[in-house]
């Protein structure tokens, strides 16, 4: 729901009344995450999505009933189903989707909502968790968490459960993640009483390139495609410039290591060399190896490979740190331009982020889409 902040939030502005169609969980094959959401404006205006299409045509005829009599109802699609075909849900999964009814209302439950929409479409972080499993009383409660603990809304007088609540959605808010939790009704962390969606909106996750070459121009462009704030850092002003990338969020001046020992990095942080340089390198993937971020990789050839791990043991980095270095850079789909290398190394970085083994679908038995994300068992809707 958090996705789409930004419209919601005008909506609100404006006064309009609508409803918000949210997937909470899924089970096997399903197109969308959960988080994912489809929102219908009282007017029939609809934006977003719960299921690439498959669906989606059941759900809004959901969010207009929703519209109409003010109930909150989770309902189960899946290929199963009898109707599964008329529905348009082919694909084998299993989505439940939690369908809300929003108005003009001044509760607690709007303000909560409103308050979150307003954050994460202003770019804070910001966590929403939302009862998705339960007593018939408590769907759809929210409860606003943000970083530092603070929160606004509850679960109805629960505060046991709504210090439960907070701590996890802190958590999971900590890691950038949306994903489910299953908490007891007095409060205790354990299956069997609620179940709780919590989706964190996150500022998008960061991605350094080093060294201003022709494929870092096309990087460039692939990082901010997958959603990531591009930096391009190079020591060389001449070629680090917003002519030669316009594109980048942030072109900084500076020797790669430094740079990199005093920007900020998170677990989420993604760190392409492409210097191709022992005195850019060394010194940077020495500082870089020894940082909690998601990915490192370092373009160059099998040799010059061999040539900076020799390096880079010499200056210190263990086997353990140097087992993290992705390089040659990349999964081998036999790239040649910089076009066909920027996709190689966002290939490489998708695979990493979500456990993919970079090896063709066709012939594989592994599923096709993995969850990183807390999980969630699939409860029987109420």
């Amino acid at each position: 729901m958090l996705d789409l902040a930004g419209h919601l939030h005008e909506w609100i502005e404006e006064g309009r009344e609508f409803a918000v169609a949210t997937v909470v969980a899924v089970g096997g094959s399903a197109p969308r995450p959960p988080g994912a959401a489809l929102a219908v404006s009282a007017d029939g205006t609809a934006i977003g999505s719960v299921s690439g299409g498959c669906v989606e045509g059941a759900v809004y005829d959901l969010c207009l009933q929703a519209l109409q009599d003010g109930r909150t109802r989770v309902e189960r699609f899946g290929y199963s189903d009898e109707d599964a075909f008329a529905v348009g849900l082919t694909c084998g999964g299993t989505i439940d989707i939690m369908i809300a009814p929003y108005g003009a209302d001044r509760t607690a439950q709007a303000a909560a909502l409103s308050a979150a929409l307003s954050v994460a479409a202003h770019g804070e972080p910001v966590a929403l968790a939302r009862v998705v499993h339960g007593p018939a009383g408590l769907l759809g409660r929210a409860v606003l968490v943000r970083p530092d603990g603070a929160h606004e809304g509850g679960l109805g007088g629960h505060p046991d459960l709504d210090r439960t609540v907070i701590a996890q959605a802190r958590a999971l808010l900590d890691a950038g993640r949306t994903g489910t939790v299953e908490v007891s009704e007095d409060g205790s962390q354990c299956p069997g009483g609620l179940t709780l969606l919590v989706e964190s909106a996150v500022p998008p996750p960061r991605m350094i390139v080093f060294g201003a070459i022709d494929f870092a121009a096309a990087l460039v462009r692939a990082g901010k495609f997958l959603g990531y704030h591009v930096t391009v850092c190079d020591a060389r002003p001449v070629f680090a410039t917003r002519v030669r990338f316009p594109d980048a969020d942030e072109i900084v001046v500076d020797w790669p290591h430094r740079y990199l020992a005093s920007t900020d990095t998170d677990g989420r942080t993604v760190l392409c060399v492409l210097t191709h340089d022992a005195k850019f390198d060394i010194p940077l993937l020495t500082e870089a190896l020894r940082l909690p971020v998601a990915y490192v990789g370092a373009m160059g050839s099998r040799r010059t490979h061999e040539d900076r791990n020799r390096r880079l043991r010499e200056a210190g980095v263990s086997d353990r740190e140097l087992a993290r270095l992705r390089s040659p850079i990349g999964l081998d789909l036999g790239a040649r331009t910089p076009e066909e290398t920027a996709l190689s190394i966002a290939a490489e970085i998708v695979a990493a982020r979500h456990g993919g083994t970079g090896r063709p679908l066709t012939g594989s038995e592994t599923p096709i889409h993995r969850d990183e994300r807390v999980a969630g068992q699939l409860p029987q809707p109420v």
